[in-house]
Formats: structure tokens, C-alpha cells, sequence
């Protein structure tokens, strides 16, 4: 009768390879819990962005801050005009005695957003000795810089931003970083906004406070 032979494998290849099986088996429950993490953030993210754009918080301050938005030759726009006249509307109830307007050039060789939103409040009388232009920034984060240089050397502590709402959550804590104590005045909508506009714009602003973030941290 031909012997049964049996032939042993090495215990030193059989441990590596079940570390390897145990590593991969873990892979996608590391996944889901990024995931579930990502999502979590964005979802409070969402939540929180959506609030503070509902919230009027005007009260008195040192300084009321408009961030800029599109000019088209020396003329603001649409959006730029509501967020001025808003800013304008917060001056006249005498909530804080200087109005400081942002927004860079962009592409206009001849006006910025901050020089062209300052002509617009001195057209409808707010006094040009209280008013400040901030024209260099290209973007939120370099008026916000630019803007916390300007309360500084002024001794202002306190602000209203004033913006479209969905955009106040961000500046608020990019201001309060920097050491302000920084009240929220969205500006009323021109036309009532889709679900989907909505979703989209905060969803945009998630990204972009995420991101800001990510720099900072």
C-alpha cells in the first residue's frame, strides 16, 4: 500500500499572509468611516451655513463691512447695489458710524468694487469722511485680511457684515479669527431663490470654508 504523504507548509508563510487577509478585510470599513466622517461635516456644515444666512443680527458696532460683488463700468450690480443699499439702510438707523466697502479691479482696468460701492453710498449721502474703500482684494479671504488691517489702525473691534447670506457664516468666522467681534446682516434677496439654488449656493460655501479650513489648521 503507497504511504499517505503529507506535506506541511511553513508556518512563516501562513502568519504573513492571514496579516495581509486581516489588513485588506479592514480597508473597507476604514473607507466607510472616512466617508461617514466627510459626510457628517459637510451635513453640520450645511446646517449651520443655512441658519446663520436667515439670521438678522444688526445691532450697533464700530464699523458696518459690505463685501463687494460685481461692478459693470463704474456701476454696481444688481447683487453689489442690494448688498450697498442694505449697508446704506443699517447707516441711516445709526448702528455704526463708518461703512467700509471691498472688492478689488478684477478685470476693470478703471473702477474696483470697494471704490465703485464708496461712490455709489456718497451718491445716496453717506458722508465721504465715513466712508472707507477697500480696493485691492481679489477674493473673501484676502478682503477679510485686508478689511482686519483697516478696524486695527482705525481701533474698531466690533463689525456688522454685511453680504448675501449664505456667505455670512464663513466671513464671520474668518473675522473672528482675527480677533473681531463680528455681527451677521444678510442682505434681502432680489427674487425668491429655487431649493435647488439654495442647495447649491451653501453647498458652494461648504467647499470653500472647508477648504479655508484645511489652510489654516
Amino acid at each position: 500500500m503507497p504511504r499517505d504523504e503529507v506535506i506541511e507548509k511553513p508556518v512563516g508563510t501562513v502568519v504573513p499572509r492571514l496579516m495581509k487577509d486581516r489588513r485588506r478585510a479592514r480597508w473597507p470599513w476604514i473607507i466607510a468611516a472616512i466617508l461617514a466622517g466627510v459626510l457628517g461635516w459637510c451635513a453640520v456644515l450645511f446646517v449651520k451655513i443655512q441658519r446663520q444666512s436667515w439670521r438678522d443680527e444688526a445691532r450697533n458696532a464700530d464699523a458696518i463691512i459690505v463685501f463687494g460683488a460685481a461692478e459693470y463700468s463704474g456701476h454696481p450690480s444688481p447683487v453689489w447695489r442690494a448688498r450697498l443699499d442694505h449697508a446704506y439702510d443699517l447707516f441711516h438707523r445709526g448702528l455704526a458710524p463708518i461703512v467700509i466697502t471691498t472688492g478689488g479691479a478684477g478685470e476693470d482696468p478703471h473702477f474696483t468694487e470697494g471704490g465703485v460701492g464708496r461712490a455709489y453710498l456718497m451718491s445716496r449721502g453717506v458722508p465721504e469722511q465715513q466712508l472707507i474703500a477697500e480696493t485691492q482684494a481679489d477674493n473673501t479671504d484676502e478682503s477679510v485680511e485686508r478689511v482686519a488691517t483697516i478696524l486695527r489702525r482705525n481701533g474698531l473691534r466690533t463689525c456688522l457684515a454685511v453680504s448675501d447670506g449664505y456667505h455670512i457664516f464663513r466671513i464671520k468666522k474668518m473675522l473672528e479669527r482675527q480677533g473681531f467681534a463680528v455681527y451677521g446682516s444678510p442682505r434681502p434677496p432680489l427674487h425668491p431663490r429655487t431649493p435647488w439654488q439654495r442647495f447649491e449656493f451653501t453647498s458652494r460655501e461648504v467647499i470653500s470654508y472647508t477648504l479655508w479650513r484645511m489652510h489654516i489648521t
